[in-house]
């Protein structure tokens, strides 16, 4: 076994990893939500729809997915194994020392957390992700008028009014005056998961256990690859607390509520 593989076998090595992939999923979830906030524009989902074929049949988008569902499998499985073997390591805490006193909860609760966020992922990615990729999402057909600019939006149904579908996730066409895109429709899908209010409240909670995972991970994953100096640790403490534990929780979180209260 050589110096490189020693090294990442060990515990180290092993929190190094742990570091780097929980910095690329927190650069993950500022793509993510600043993509989904196309879910507030008032065009009946067609920029969520646009985004979601681009995000699902770009090449290089799609060939950074497999590296993000590696991170998300190995950061959630390797974090609860760390936090079991200092757990086994130490079973009796000192006498002398007052965890409580000398370390902010939420980096004793780091496992915990994380296998809150890790059911949620799984709960998130069955409801949209297998269901935009493998289910019956019905099409929506959207006509824009070249002239004006203005976008009429209808259901891609037959004569008959049954569902209509194309062999892709987005058609596109001009006819006459008029450009027609025909593309499948998750943005209903988002829609109607979210009358649910007891999905709503399971999203919520979820962002606030990323919200405190956060908060102590993202400070932690810079000390881990040893980027820990005062002159640019409050910038980090600054982003990990207004940025990752609070506005993109705060956005994530502001989605399904504006669809199960306002729209």
């Amino acid at each position: 076994m050589n110096w490189f593989s020693k090294m990442f076998a060990s515990s180290i090595g092993q929190k190094l990893i742990l570091a780097l992939t929980g910095l690329f999923l927190c650069t993950f979830l500022v793509v993510h939500v600043i993509g989904n906030l196309q879910l507030f524009k008032n065009d009946n989902g067609l920029a969520f729809n646009l985004y979601s074929v681009f995000m699902t049949t770009n090449p290089l988008i799609k060939t950074v997915s497999y590296l993000l569902y590696f991170s998300i499998l190995f950061h959630a499985f390797k974090g609860l194994q760390l936090a079991y073997k200092n757990k086994i390591a130490r079973p009796v805490g000192y006498a002398v020392i007052n965890g409580k006193a000398n370390s902010h909860w939420t980096s004793r609760s780091m496992g915990v957390l994380g296998t809150i966020i890790l059911v949620f992922i799984v709960v998130h990615m069955s409801d949209f992700w297998y269901e935009y990729k493998f289910g019956n999402i019905p099409y929506a057909k959207y006509t824009e008028n070249m002239s004006t600019g203005e976008v009429k939006f209808e259901r891609y149904l037959s004569e008959a009014g049954e569902p209509l579908t194309i062999n892709s996730k987005k058609e596109e066409y001009v006819e006459g005056n008029n450009k027609i895109i025909i593309v499948k429709d998750l943005y209903e899908e988002v829609s109607e998961e979210f009358e649910n209010p007891f999905l709503v409240m399971v999203y919520i909670l979820a962002m606030f256990a990323i919200g405190f995972h956060l908060f102590h991970g993202f400070q932690s994953g810079f000390q881990s690859i040893g980027l820990n100096h005062p002159r640019y640790s409050p910038a980090i403490k600054f982003l990990g607390l207004w940025v990752f534990s609070i506005l993109v929780p705060a956005l994530f979180a502001a989605m399904p509520i504006y669809f199960l209260l306002i729209k």
